[in-house]
């Protein structure tokens, strides 16, 4: 069974031949995304997707099992070659598809109340529409009206089965706009009607689009720029023979945008983009060249440069963590991005610099550690096929984003595999890398402190407890979708869960201090059953470990069962793999063990840590009052 040192392609066909590609499915993601930076991607990540569908998701080996994805595809047309990219894309990001497909379904059956997505209870629901759906019901001879009248129809349908498929599952539901055709809009001859036909067609996708904002839940692809980018939306010949009205290249890049959105939704988004900069942010090399000799403006190569910088900037106000890794002399780096008049990016917009001569694995396991996150984190993207090939190989949790000498073409690699794709974005998110150079402000502050224990008293540190305010919602399932450490049942939330949690108890953890907002950084998930309040899950982001805020969060949730007459609290835990360094948390509070986690009988509640301030504004639960 060779694999090391063979084409990506011909390593999976190895695995296969073996009967290995589940036993050894950790060594697949890497494989399918060196196949993802090669050429013909698209056509060679469907041939490994012909060999994943040949596998049984269920005799992957537990350890490596990163997630199992039910996914319902639904069509009034064909979408059998959906299934081998698919299939890839998810493997990409560790994600084990199991899928229910449901071809030619003009009605949509498959959706509706009893039928096979009810049962099935899928992740994802995907209902791909195509063109059939309106064309099939226009009349011989039709006009303007005639297709307004059968757009609008076919709008009402979709949306009464959209609502009855978001009251029989708790997944996503994935729609798409459909691409108007020339062979639709050609069919009038004069001028006029075309352009009243491509507006009714775009009218029909606005409102399709606009369904997103009806229920989170809810998710719209929109294949019109997916379709510019790779070329014809059907084969004329496939779809008038075999009913199949999106092309082989139209279907791989619908794959890669689902692929994202499972990725999303199973808490797998990355946070950081560490860039080189000789090559990938500048034209030049700093070293050789000096300041005056790199551009980022000014010239043809400079202008392409300034557009990836922009596209950065953007991508950081958007909660994506910048960080560096060059090599170079830092305190020139340093220079440049305080002083020279082509950068659009500054040293403020980076969460942190790594610039020196350290091989780039050593630095990037630096990055890792100094900010505090996992290597499967973060993003390296370098112009040097070398430096990219280093990190694939030594550190394949990252993600590698292989530029080349062509920048003009830099922004659209970025954006090809949407490691930033995240299903809501928060106001957290648009503060974090300020969160960050406040984190280095407390670094520094603890090194001078003499002590923990000073350091926390100087910190000033604030901790509020309080039901989330409905903006708060996406950040509060952002928590559970991304924190793995203190998460102390593994269980992921989305959004709607959320919502419908607040029925019971649903706790928002805000935190303050001398430098700054934090913002929510954790959440308690509780249920009130008669004399018992049961604490379902207690989630924290990382950047505020060591500083007993999870601590001073129970605390205060024990506080509020015996103000509001339990006379017992019961603390759930569930050992993940990632969050064993918790399995100690709730005894540390004087929980005893009992079935399914700890059991703490209120006789003894715990003080809060003096360094904190705790304010907890709950009020008393429905069940008590």
């Amino acid at each position: 069974m060779p694999v090391d040192g063979q084409p990506p392609l011909e390593a999976l066909r190895s695995l296969h031949s073996a009967g290995a590609l589940a036993t050894e499915f950790r060594r697949v993601p890497p494989l399918l995304n060196q196949l993802a930076r090669a050429p013909d991607a698209a056509a060679n990540l469907t041939r490994a997707g012909q060999l994943l569908t040949r596998m049984d998701p269920a005799d992957v080996p537990r350890p490596d099992r990163r997630g199992l994805l039910t996914v319902a595809i639904t069509s009034a047309t064909t979408v059998r070659p959906l299934l081998a990219p698919l299939t890839a894309e998810c493997a990409r990001h560790g994600l084990l598809m199991r899928p229910h497909v449901t071809e030619q379904d003009p009605h949509a059956l498959a959706l509706r109340r009893g039928g096979v997505v009810e049962a099935a209870r899928p992740n994802l629901t995907l209902w791909l529409l195509a063109p059939p759906m309106v064309t099939s019901r226009l009349p011989p001879g039709w006009r303007a009206p005639d297709l307004a009248a059968v757009l609008a129809a076919v709008g009402d349908e979709i949306g009464a089965v959209v609502s009855e498929v978001l009251a029989t599952t708790t997944g996503l539901l994935v729609l798409n706009t459909t691409p108007l055709v020339r062979a639709l809009s050609h069919q009038a001859r004069d001028l006029r009607t075309r352009a009243e036909v491509g507006a009714l067609w775009r009218e029909f996708n606005t409102a399709l689009l606009r369904l997103s904002a009806r229920d989170p839940r809810v998710v719209v692809i929109d294949l019109e720029p997916l379709a510019n980018a790779t070329g014809p939306v059907s084969d004329e010949r496939m779809a008038g023979y075999a009913g199949v009205h999106l092309s082989d290249e139209l279907f791989a890049a619908y794959a890669r945008e689902v692929g994202h959105l499972a990725a999303a939704a199973a808490g797998l988004t990355r946070k950081v983009l560490v860039v080189d900069l000789d090559g990938t942010l500048w034209d030049g090399i700093l070293g050789e060249d000096g300041p005056a000799g790199i551009a980022a403006a000014g010239t043809l190569r400079g202008e392409a440069f300034r557009a990836v910088q922009q596209l950065l900037k953007h991508l950081s106000g958007q909660g994506v963590l910048l960080a560096v890794s060059s090599k170079n002399d830092i305190d020139a780096v340093r220079a440049v991005l305080r002083e020279h008049p082509d950068m659009v990016l500054r040293e403020a917009d980076f969460a942190r610099l790594n610039a020196n001569w350290h091989p780039k694995d050593v630095n990037l396991d630096d990055l890792a550690t100094g900010l505090n996150v996992g290597a499967d984190s973060l993003v390296f993207a370098d112009d040097s096929r070398y430096e990219v090939g280093l990190i694939a190989a030594a550190r394949p949790e990252i993600a590698v984003v292989e530029l080349d000498d062509e920048p003009a073409s830099h922004v659209s690699r970025l954006l090809a595999d949407g490691w930033f794709d995240v299903l809501d974005l928060t106001d957290q998110d648009r503060t974090r890398t300020a969160g960050y150079h406040a984190d280095a402000a407390r670094t520094e502050l603890r090194d001078q402190a003499g002590s923990t224990a000073a350091y926390l008293r100087s910190l000033g540190t604030v901790v509020r407890l309080a039901r989330p305010r409905p903006h708060e919602i996406g950040r509060i399932s952002q928590l559970t979708l991304r924190t793995n450490q203190f998460n102390l049942t593994g269980e992921r939330v989305q959004p709607a869960g959320v919502q419908r949690r607040l029925d019971d108890l649903v706790v928002a953890v805000e935190v303050t201090d001398r430098y700054g907002r934090y913002g929510i950084v954790g959440a308690v998930f509780a249920r009130r059953d008669g004399d018992t309040l049961d604490l379902t899950n207690v989630v924290l982001s990382c950047r505020v470990f060591g500083r007993d805020i999870a601590e001073a969060a129970v605390i205060s949730m024990l506080h509020h069962a015996r103000d509001t007459g339990c006379d017992q609290v019961i603390g759930r835990y569930r050992p993940t793999g990632r969050n064993a360094g918790a399995a100690r948390f709730y005894p540390a509070l004087g929980f005893a063990p009992a079935a399914g986690g700890f059991r703490h009988d209120l006789r003894a509640v715990p003080e809060q840590p003096e360094h904190l301030a705790v304010e907890n504004d709950l009020a008393p639960t429905e069940a008590a009052s």
